[in-house]
């Protein structure tokens, strides 16, 4: 091992016993023969679909794997000692002090009881690498560094008092202040919009580089990673594909697979113009939670049969709050939704059978959507069922139907939901929809927690399904790689406005407004030294301002 390495992982290989229903329990390999090394003061991203073994291999860094998953082979070989043979008290003194983690859900993270200082500083205090005076002292400047508003006194504050842009770099300040060799980042800006993402990177790539730290990064979205990885392994099925500099994985991938990863999102949609008479009025809404703060403020939009509005913004912006307003599960306080040539009632309670089946909604979280005691065939079935009266031969046989339309088959009808992948039960999501025969359904990020290459499936299928079913769509969303794949109109919002709506052509050409300019120009993209542009760009135009 060169004396420069950090971390050297040789042939490991991971196993979990799963226990099917109706079938007897047996192991399967999660991680087969992964072998990587890491020198200090670098970066290496770890890419890969879901069950790829990312998250898996990142936490065999420390030495820990999850509830019924087993090392049974290889060896983790930190600080030049293979950390698996210490045990569990050796485990101890390494978690903390050598290795720290920061997980993708930062608020899950936290003690919500406790502030954010006790909690940054614990793990240094705990492994003796600094007195408390010291801790907090590290804490505060790594506050400073990481971007953090008022860093000498946000550490007062507990985690339901800051956004979760501001959570993650404090759980990323807390990995840091134990001056670890390593650090493990699972995922840190998944869930965050691309506003706030931008800057959450820019400050871990910048935190890096001015400790020293080495650190896996774990990420299923490959334009991220090649902005703070040195070299990226790519993996599938718990085995390595490629490994390379992230230069060459970007722009001279060996692997097909990898070639599709480079070149996803590359989705052709050709908008169309809007019908004079609309299937969905959005006039002048207005809506709060019972508060007096306003939510929606005079939202007006529209959307014809057979076509797609994007409804575009950040957290807190309004987006799914409008989603809700529509469907009746929050009473505009002012304005009216006007369908199919029909003003519908405020409350769900209020409206006809009619009005439920032919506004449909698929929700982003697949996983809590659907009933995990219930077989596809009868998920599908209950709308059918409910709406249609169809049951029993004649009920299956649309079943069946629906499942060859959102490209299943037939052997999927009788499996739960935890027999499928993320974007089967997506798939699945959408038939249920799908059988109530709809004429508007609205997409409630119905991908954003899926991998790339899945959730570029997703949208083909729900163009396809749209040009034959003359569905329309409203689909929520943060990501503009999404919006500029399938929308034929868009609307963005801030902080409960429309502040831009029209065609999709017209949204997205120059010249823009500021909210818009900052949405666009904080997408990601697949290119090397993109993030450095990107902040440079941000600081000149402050400067101008």
């Amino acid at each position: 091992m060169a004396d420069d390495t950090l971390l050297d992982i040789r042939n490991l290989r991971i196993e979990a016993t799963v226990y099917p229903p109706g079938e007897d329990p047996h192991d399967i390999v999660i991680v087969d023969d992964v072998s990587l090394t890491l020198e200090k003061g670098k970066v290496l991203g770890l890419i890969g679909e879901s069950g790829a073994g990312k998250s898996t291999i990142g936490l065999s860094a420390m030495g820990y794997g999850r509830g019924g998953v087993r090392i049974t082979g290889g060896e983790v070989v930190l600080n030049g000692r293979d950390i698996l043979q210490g045990g569990i008290r050796g485990l101890r003194k390494v978690r903390g002090k050598e290795v720290c983690y920061v997980a993708q859900s930062a608020a899950a993270a936290f003690n919500p009881a406790h502030k954010l200082m006790d909690q940054v500083v614990e793990a240094a205090i705990e492994h003796g690498s600094a007195t408390r005076t010291e801790a907090r002292e590290r804490a505060v400047t790594l506050f400073g560094k990481l971007g953090l508003p008022d860093p000498d006194h946000i550490g007062q504050r507990y985690p339901h008092q800051v956004s979760g842009g501001q959570l993650q770099r404090v759980m990323t300040a807390m990995a840091l202040c134990s001056q670890p060799d390593l650090i493990v980042f699972d995922e840190p800006t998944t869930a965050l919009d691309v506003t706030t993402q931008i800057d959450v990177l820019a400050a871990i790539k910048e935190a890096i580089r001015d400790t020293g730290v080495a650190a896996l990064y774990i990420t299923h979205d490959l334009a991220v990673v090649a902005q703070v990885s040195d070299h990226i392994m790519v993996l599938r099925n718990g085995k390595k594909v490629e490994y390379g500099t992230a230069k060459q994985i970007i722009e001279a991938p060996k692997e097909e697979y990898t070639r599709e990863l480079v070149s996803v999102r590359s989705i052709g949609h050709d908008e169309k113009t809007a019908d004079k008479s609309p299937l969905l009025s959005v006039r002048n809404v207005t809506a709060s939670y019972g508060g007096s703060v306003k939510v929606l403020k005079n939202v007006s939009v529209e959307l014809s049969l057979g076509q797609t509005l994007a409804i575009v913004g950040e957290s807190g912006s309004g987006k799914s709050t409008l989603a809700r307003a529509i469907t009746g599960l929050l009473p505009p306080s002012e304005g009216e939704i006007v369908f199919d040539g029909r003003t519908l009632p405020p409350r769900l309670d209020q409206r006809s059978k009619d009005d439920l089946r032919e506004l449909q909604m698929i929700y982003q979280m697949a996983d809590v959507a659907m009933n995990p005691r219930q077989t596809v065939r009868t998920i599908i079935g209950r709308p059918l069922e409910f709406y249609f009266g169809l049951r029993g031969a004649e009920r299956d046989r649309r079943v069946d139907e629906l499942l060859e339309e959102i490209e299943m088959g037939n052997g999927f009808a009788d499996r739960y939901p935890a027999e499928l992948s993320g974007g089967q039960k997506q798939r699945v999501c959408i038939a249920r929809a799908l059988a109530a025969k709809p004429k508007l359904i609205i997409c409630d990020e119905v991908t954003s927690a899926l991998d790339p290459l899945v959730a570029d499936g997703i949208l083909k299928l729900l163009l396809n399904l749209q040009k034959r079913e003359n569905v329309a769509y409203l689909f929520i969303t943060h990501d503009l790689a999404t919006v500029k794949a399938i929308a034929d109109s868009i609307a963005v919002m801030f902080q409960g406005e429309v502040v831009r709506y029209g065609q999709k052509s017209d949204v997205l050409a120059p010249p823009f407004d500021d909210y818009t300019d900052l949405l666009l120009s904080s997408v990601p993209e697949m290119q090397i030294g993109w993030l450095e542009k990107a902040i440079a760009g941000r600081k000149m135009e402050s400067a101008g301002n």
